[in-house]
């Protein structure tokens, strides 16, 4: 299996490893995707890497002693590695396959409601987390709060989009357990100050969950260097299968937390009056795991090195630059978010003055041009910006200049047909 490599960045190269991008829509419409902020597009080498293991290695991993199984595994472990490495993990066994990064989070809410003196979640305690958020990152924390008797508090946003730290040590206090934030805003593409946050954090002894999921796949990325406790990031935005996420978490932690479901391979010895379960990180993979989806992680994670993360970063960057810099040509939009391509990713909501959301996304969909409408999953940030919806254009390695530029196109089309 071969795998592109890009240096210099070369995104003409990129694209011919992407099958679905030479695809026509409505007929004649080149296709023009720009709703990765949802879901990425994957290349050749994670879609062969599927197909070999279904057609070559298929077999439940762990435990078995025939060829296959032995396969399977290797291959599964290995995708773990590769995750770790691309994460900079300190050790692979911190590395937890999830399905996605709902089920991470859900997975750290639910065993803080559990877990024993020290790290449980109570009456009395306090949730942190952002009026930024998904709402993979709210609803759990609301449910633990009722669970619990805890209580949800949140940073609040600027007019621009970005966290307003003016009351993080009247918000964070010593009653705080957890502060659970993004790393970058689904909706606005802001990337947040992590470093700032955990130090708060760190000073009343409570632990930071990052949800990073817009961030691991469009900018060099290390646990480490974010200082928190927990990571979640879904795959399927960085290039992987649906399916499969990780949470990365400080191994102490993983050691003392209890597991979050129960059932087959996570135990240690099971007996008819107890159970005892398997050290990290297999304590919280119950049962049989994502194994073709981590097989295609794993090619996902190869792909995105041989590129290159700051070569992705950069590119990026320069779309984001150019997308503002068009978008301030069309009369009537107005950005939700920062207006800047600093200290932010190339995901951009607008708004177009006098023209819902789903007309403009319809419209678009016309000429072949996919974007995202709606909340996106960010209700309490699109009101806090007086909107019911946004159009929401988010970009990756694969995308051009020339596709900006036919959004902007687009754009000048769907005034026509509402003015």
């Amino acid at each position: 299996m071969t795998t592109t490599t890009a240096a210099p960045f070369d995104v003409e190269t990129v694209r011919k490893d992407f099958p679905i991008l030479s695809r026509l829509v409505h007929g004649d419409k080149p296709l023009v995707y720009l709703d990765n902020a949802a879901t990425s597009q994957k290349p050749r080498q994670v879609i062969d890497a599927l197909v070999e293991y279904y057609e070559k290695h298929n077999a439940n991993v762990h435990r078995g002693i025939h060829t296959l199984a032995e396969e399977a595994t290797a291959l599964y472990e290995g995708a773990r590695d590769k995750m770790a490495k691309f994460i900079g993990a300190p050790s692979r066994d911190e590395v937890i396959f999830t399905k996605n990064t709902s089920e991470a989070i859900n997975l750290v809410a639910r065993v803080l409601g559990d877990a024993g003196p020290g790290y449980r979640v109570g009456p009395g305690d306090e949730i942190v987390i952002t009026e930024m958020e998904h709402h993979s990152n709210i609803v759990p924390w609301h449910q633990l709060a009722e669970r619990t008797g805890a209580t949800v508090k949140w940073l609040r946003l600027t007019d621009e989009g970005r966290l307003d730290l003016s009351t993080l040590d009247s918000v964070v206090t010593e009653r705080t357990k957890i502060v659970s934030m993004t790393h970058v805003s689904n909706l606005l593409g802001t990337i947040n100050p992590v470093d700032v946050v955990v130090k708060r954090a760190r000073e009343v002894g409570a632990l930071v969950l990052v949800d990073a999921s817009q961030s691991a796949p469009h900018l060099p990325f290390d646990v480490s260097a974010l200082g928190a406790d927990f990571v979640a990031v879904t795959c399927h935005k960085m290039l992987g299968p649906t399916g499969i996420g990780v949470l990365w978490a400080r191994l102490p932690l993983l050691q003392e937390l209890p597991p979050f479901l129960g059932g087959g391979e996570m135990i240690e010895l099971v007996t008819m009056e107890k159970s005892t379960f398997a050290p990290p990180p297999h304590k919280f993979e119950a049962g049989t795991p994502p194994i073709a989806e981590a097989v295609g992680l794993g090619a996902a994670v190869d792909y995105l090195t041989a590129v290159g993360m700051d070569a992705i970063a950069a590119h990026e960057h320069e779309l984001t630059r150019y997308v503002i810099e068009r978008f301030a040509e069309v009369e009537g939009l107005r950005v939700i978010g920062p207006n800047t391509a600093e200290n932010r990713v190339a995901e951009v909501s607008f708004a177009l003055e006098g023209i819902h959301p789903h007309d403009v996304g319809q419209i678009l969909d016309e000429q072949g041009i996919a974007v995202r409408v709606g909340h996106h999953c960010a209700r309490p940030a699109v009101v806090r910006y007086g909107i019911p919806a946004t159009t929401r254009a988010s970009f990756y390695l694969y995308n051009t200049h020339a596709e900006v530029d036919a959004l902007i196109a687009g754009l000048d089309r769907v005034k026509r047909v509402f003015t």
